[in-house]
């Protein structure tokens, strides 16, 4: 079998499925703790975490030894086989979480997971309609897809009726101000809320929206939003769905990020964070909802569904979120990290706008506005290779007119001095590019 190093273009028999068509400009053949390396052997701090998803970094001990274990006892069963690992995880998860979130349905994907959390809120209600934030990302299969609207809409013909934007209540860039010139986000949410009542058929069934949108910009929901929105809801008999695939499992400081405004969805969406990197998901609800689902035949097989290798990693995943206490490291790493951005913020001027909470953190640089038209995503591109070349991984959000916003999510393993190298390198690279310009 010929070497990787025989191809002189790896990408010559790979679909390019990113919608900008580049992918990264090294092969990476290993990966450990909070960084990967290259073919050529060179160190890159993955900020990132992987897909958004290795909370624990890469190829923790821990997860390794699990799945050698488990692998090697079992690792996969048909759909309508149970095994101790899904039992225990299903427990376990229903630990974590308020009640009445005591049921769990396992999967592999955040897409697929929200997929069967709106068909299962189809068929409890009744109803068809789905609204969710403009700017969202929920998956890219079919009811997924369809309440994404920040990419993927375009090209691939009529989308399933009955779903709505909801407008995206960013403080950064207000579209509706008070007085003070500050963002009216109560405003802006009863605008939106009349606009989707006219278009409504009197059938909504769901609002599906992540409490901190992570590829919409890392906009984190104002204080009060999402209480205000749970009203919104239960005004309309609708399911509130909450996806916490990016901001699940201690990333933001918390649990789980409703756990800051105290407010309980009727369904949850846990992936990424969950298996820390392998593929694992959760469709968390209650009981009530749950034997309703049942009732009128619910639906959702699928090959992978309840399989015992990757639940045996979320418990294991769970075990040491507990032991290593990683909510409160997330609190203490997210402050030094945030507090280096404020800095970059202040010593270089095409920064406009640090945010987020924990670690999951959003960068803003300058805007079209400042820079002219396009100014920001080439900014935005050039730090980013700027980044890669002084060892540093960073994700700029690759849609169109958002590439100059970053999304920072180390692993909640990284160590003090990974966060201050890797805020040293975004210095340098903001300064090389902003000279460049």
């Amino acid at each position: 079998m010929p070497s990787e190093t025989a191809f002189p273009d790896p990408g010559r028999h790979l679909v390019r499925y990113s919608g900008h068509g580049t992918f990264s400009p090294e092969l990476i053949v290993r990966a450990a703790g909070t960084s990967v390396f290259t073919e050529s052997g060179r160190e890159l701090l993955d900020f990132t975490s992987g897909q958004m998803s290795a909370i624990l970094g890469h190829s923790h001990p821990a997860i390794v030894s699990t799945v050698r274990e488990q692998v090697a006892r079992l690792d996969h069963l048909h759909s309508g086989m149970l095994s101790p690992p899904v039992v225990e995880l299903a427990r376990r998860l229903a630990g974590t979480l308020p009640d009445p979130l005591d049921k769990a349905l396992l999967l592999t994907t955040g897409a697929e997971a929200n997929e069967a959390a709106v068909r299962m809120a189809k068929l409890v209600t009744g109803r068809h309609e789905i609204v969710s934030f403009a700017r969202s990302w929920h998956g890219m299969t079919q009811a997924a897809a369809n309440a994404t609207y920040s990419a993927g809409r375009k090209g691939y013909g009529p989308a399933a009726p009955g779903n709505f934007a909801l407008p995206v209540p960013d403080r950064h860039r207000p579209a509706i101000v008070d007085a003070d010139g500050a963002l009216d986000w109560r405003r802006q949410l009863d605008l939106g809320f009349e606009m989707i009542d006219a278009q409504s058929v009197g059938s909504l069934a769901a609002c599906l929206v992540e409490p901190i949108l992570s590829s919409g910009g890392v906009v984190e929901l104002p204080p009060g939003y999402l209480t205000a929105l749970a009203g919104k809801c239960r005004e309309r008999g609708m399911l509130l769905i909450l996806d916490e695939a990016q901001t699940g499992l201690c990333r933001t400081g918390d649990w789980y990020a409703f756990q800051h405004e105290g407010v309980v969805p009727d369904i949850l969406t846990v992936s990424k964070t969950l298996g820390a990197g392998l593929p694992l998901a959760a469709v968390l609800t209650s009981p009530e909802i749950e034997e309703r689902a049942h009732e009128r035949g619910f639906l959702f097989f699928t090959t992978h569904v309840s399989d015992p290798l990757p639940a045996a990693v979320g418990n294991t995943v769970l075990d040491v979120l507990v032991r290593d206490r990683l909510d409160e490291r997330a609190r203490v790493l997210g402050a030094a990290l945030r507090d280096g951005l404020d800095k970059l913020a202040a010593r270089h001027d095409v920064v406009g706008d640090v945010r987020g909470r924990g670690l999951l953190l959003g960068m803003e640089l300058v805007g079209d506005d400042v820079l002219g038209a396009g100014g920001a995503d080439r900014l935005g591109a050039a730090v980013t290779r700027r980044c890669f070349e002084r060892g540093l991984h960073m994700n700029i959000v690759q849609l169109p007119g958002m590439g100059g916003i970053f999304r920072i999510a180390p692993p909640l393993t990284a160590s003090d001095e990974e966060i201050a190298r890797g805020v040293g390198v975004l210095d340098e690279a903001l300064a090389d590019a902003a000279r460049d310009l």
